[in-house]
């Protein structure tokens, strides 16, 4: 500014720098069209898409819009007869997953054409379940989004679990990038025809992040657009789909159909539920996204110390935002960048080693009520 010498007002211009916008909630689909192969393709409302939707992907799209979603991605992948779609055509969708990769606003994949493939007796169930695996691995080895699957239609809960989740071959006691949802579901569009629930369960994810946060479990939400339910879940089916990490939905009089689940496929109890895996993918494309500028800085103890300042201040935020456990910030996180974690072989390396430590906020699955009985009295404990 140039040097002041008249009593006055003067304008100063300053370029505030802002903390690049991570957005949520944004899925990807990935589905059958009779045009030529086309996208990935961002929508940001249900009218933009160009049609020629072979299967259920234009039932995924309304799904997503009519249930509070802002934009989306869309690869149609081309089939060279209609139906039935044969089975190569199939490894198609699974290849267009390797066209989503470098989009890093991207936290959700569904493939609701998975069950295009059919045979002499139904759905190929064999080729169904090889798409769900194969859009399971792309988010595991993506590492920061999750793969919306639906149940195999027809299915009782029995048979669902023995035919979809045990095949699926989820190993192991770590994190999967992974809901399952059940049952199929009948919309005003399409009649008695039933359509997968993806599209649907898309949407209330990005209403839900809107409304609460990313660490909100998407439970107890009506599905919008939906009339009806392929099954009517009883309270024994309802509790053995919910023990094995299955989503179900369940109509409720005069509340409407509604999400009654909100766990991911994984067997760990650290990993149960779906919004503290999100969270934490979350956390991963913030760092991903804010924290480039530290490469190539010197790697001394002032560079430990901003490290350690940026992410505390994230960290601080969610914990305010509720999500994360803990009456004060010490009992909800922890930051680590010291000279303990990078000692001289760690930093002539060129690594930096961090670490931190959370306590996510879980979702109230079971509200207990006791009810005591006492002479002449009731008592809600």
């Amino acid at each position: 500014m140039t040097a002041l010498q008249v009593p006055g007002v003067y304008l100063a211009e300053r370029v505030e720098r802002r903390a690049p916008v991570l957005p949520t909630g944004v899925p990807a689909f990935v589905g059958f069209v009779t045009t030529q192969s086309y996208g990935p393709v961002a929508l940001h409302r249900k009218e933009d898409f160009i049609g020629g939707a072979l299967g259920h992907l234009s039932d995924a799209i309304d799904g997503f819009f009519d249930n509070g979603g802002a934009y989306c991605y869309v690869i149609g992948v081309h089939s060279e007869q209609d139906k039935p779609v044969p089975a190569a055509s199939a490894t198609k969708l699974v290849d267009a997953l390797a066209l989503l990769r470098a989009f890093d606003d991207i936290d959700l994949v569904a493939i609701p054409d998975a069950d295009a493939v059919r045979t002499a007796d139904g759905i190929d169930e064999a080729t169904f379940l090889e798409v769900q695996r194969r859009l399971l691995g792309h988010c595991m080895e993506q590492g920061d989004r999750i793969a919306l699957l639906d149940a195999l239609p027809g299915k009782d809960a029995v048979r669902l679990i023995e035919d979809q989740v045990k095949k699926l071959s989820l190993a192991g006691s770590g994190p999967v990038n992974a809901a399952l949802y059940h049952p199929w579901i009948r919309t005003t569009a399409r009649g008695n025809q039933l359509v997968p629930p993806c599209g649907h369960v898309a949407g209330i994810i990005a209403r839900t992040d809107v409304l609460g946060g990313v660490f909100t479990a998407p439970a107890n939400i009506e599905v919008l657009g939906a009339t009806d339910l392929a099954a009517d879940l009883d309270a024994a089916s309802l509790g053995l789909l919910n023990d094995r990490g299955v989503n179900c939905l369940r109509a409720f009089a005069a509340r409407g159909i509604r999400v009654w689940g909100a766990r991911t496929l994984s067997s760990a109890p650290d990993w149960r539920y779906l919004n503290v895996r999100r969270l934490v993918l979350t956390l991963k494309r913030w760092i991903d996204l804010n924290m480039s500028w530290a490469a190539f800085e010197p790697n001394v103890p002032a560079l430990w110390a901003r490290i350690q300042r940026e992410l505390t201040h994230y960290l601080q935020q969610l914990w305010s935002a509720g999500a994360l456990q803990g009456s004060s910030s010490d009992e909800a996180f922890f930051v680590r960048c010291d000279a303990e974690l990078n000692p001289p072989e760690i930093r002539e390396s060129g690594q930096v080693i961090t670490q931190i430590g959370l306590a996510p906020a879980v979702p109230a699955e079971f509200i207990v009520v006791s009810v005591q009985h006492r002479a002449g009295t009731t008592e809600l404990l």
